[in-house]
């Protein structure tokens, strides 16, 4: 016989939760928290008092009418005054992933997309269409422009003003400034000392390399290099710390999946991406210094 343990949900008596509101096994609602009817929670989601999810969104042209939801992960947890709004379309979602942790005043807009275990430290602010991947943290104040997109494991300092795309595994801080990759947090996710070492080429491949961004990346990747070093004579002498980019070109360059995907990043977005301190290859050597 199998014995299956189902975990009572608590609704203190203040709460209020909208009838059509879905409630997974476990959760928690806590005193005046309101939770509408738009909302799908997972199992084990606690919801701090006076948050408010399934909220309109912050959109002048919205029609309430309009049937869309909130999606909330398993064991995530909601602190006290945090808003996240539904979606803008019909039978749209704004999503958050497992196991992710939003604390007090943080806000999630429509259409907003976040992976699992994603932290939002006190008052940091998403507008609306904005991605963040999986274990990535933002900190306390920090707010982030419509439609960008925030990658895996990226560390955004608290108070940055985020108005561009920003990559897989980066530290930025400031105004859309890249710091340096977040090796602290991919050594602490597990991540092999070979995938580093290739993303640190990458990441100064793709920042250090005289030209538009995007375009590097896409020789990085060997989806135009060819093209372009027949139009450019000079683009192999080109190095990185001594590399060639000749050397770095072409995805058999970059065999780690992280390396692929950091690079892979920049064939889509509208936003533009963030831009490397001058500092940042130095930034990057003194955090690995002090680990």
């Amino acid at each position: 016989m199998v014995n299956i343990l189902i975990m009572a949900t608590t609704i203190h008596p203040t709460a209020i939760v909208e009838a059509g509101a879905q409630l997974g096994s476990g959760c928690e609602i806590m005193a005046y928290a309101v939770v509408r009817r738009h909302c799908v929670l997972g199992e084990r989601v606690v919801v701090h008092p006076f948050a408010v999810l399934g909220g309109d969104p912050q959109h002048l042209d919205f029609d309430p009418a309009v049937a869309s939801r909130v999606e909330i992960g398993s064991g995530t947890v909601i602190r006290e005054h945090v808003t996240v709004n539904r979606a803008t379309g019909e039978g749209a979602a704004t999503r958050i992933g497992a196991g992710c942790f939003l604390m007090a005043t943080s806000h999630v807009a429509h259409d907003c997309v976040l992976g699992e275990r994603v932290v939002l430290a006190n008052a940091a602010l998403l507008a609306g269409h904005v991605s963040v991947g999986a274990h990535s943290f933002l900190g306390g104040g920090a707010a982030v422009h419509q439609f960008c997109r925030i990658g895996e494991s990226v560390m955004v300092a608290g108070h940055a003003s985020i108005t561009r795309d920003v990559p897989h595994y980066l530290m930025v801080a400031e105004r859309d400034e890249a710091i340096a990759l977040n090796t602290v947090g991919l050594r602490r996710r597990g991540v092999s000392r070979a995938a580093i070492a290739e993303l640190k080429r990458a990441f100064e491949a793709v920042f250090f390399t005289a030209g538009n961004i995007r375009e590097v990346a896409a020789r990085l990747r060997g989806a135009v290099y060819g093209a372009a070093n027949e139009e450019k004579g000079d683009e192999a002498s080109r190095a990185v710390d001594g590399v060639p980019i000749a050397a770095l070109v072409g995805m058999s360059g970059f065999a780690t999946p992280e390396a692929r995907a950091f690079l892979e990043f920049f064939a889509s977005g509208q936003r533009g991406f963030v831009r490397a301190r001058r500092q940042g290859r130095a930034s990057q050597r003194e955090q690995e210094e002090e680990l």
